[in-house]
Parts: structure tokens; sequence; C-alpha cells
């Protein structure tokens, strides 16, 4: 199995990549080989566990946009009532 290697790494990063480790009772290795295998597998990232711990994909996100925009904005007066109201005051 081959190898990998990362340079210069800050000492805050390796500090908080032990308390990771430890919190999931691992070694720094199987913590990092677990981090790793995460970010290259896909399908770990749409997994039940993750949305509902209020991970969301992307399109998720661009839907709730989408739908946010959808609804008229109904806060304040518009801007044509005010502009009569001034005008009617004089």
């Amino acid at each position: 199995m081959p190898n990998l290697s990362i340079k210069n790494v800050p000492e805050e990063v390796v500090e908080k990549l032990r308390a990771r480790a430890a919190t999931n009772h691992r070694s720094l290795q199987g913590e990092l080989m677990a981090l790793v295998c995460s970010a290259v597998d896909d399908s770990k990232q749409h997994t039940p566990e993750r949305l509902e711990s209020g991970w969301k994909t992307v399109e998720q996100i661009l839907s709730e946009r989408k739908l946010e925009r959808a609804r008229p904005v109904n806060r304040g007066p518009m801007a044509v009532d005010i502009i009569r109201q001034e005008r009617d005051t004089r």
C-alpha cells in the first residue's frame, strides 16, 4: 500500500487533528485515514445521517434559495405610496 506525506503542517492543525482523533477514539493515523477516505468517497456526502444532522447538498441549498426568491416581499409600503404621500402633504 502506498504512503502519503504532508510536510510543514502548522502545529495548531496537528493539535486539532490529535484532539479530533481522541474524540473519535482513533490514533492520529486512523483519523487521517478516515478523513482522506471520507474526502474521496462522494457517496458518504449524501448519507441520511449527514443530511439529518444539518448537512445539505448544493442542490438542496439552491432549491431553498429559489423558493425564497419566489415569494413576494411584503415588508412595508411601496416606494410609489411614499412618494404620493409626500407629494400630497405639500
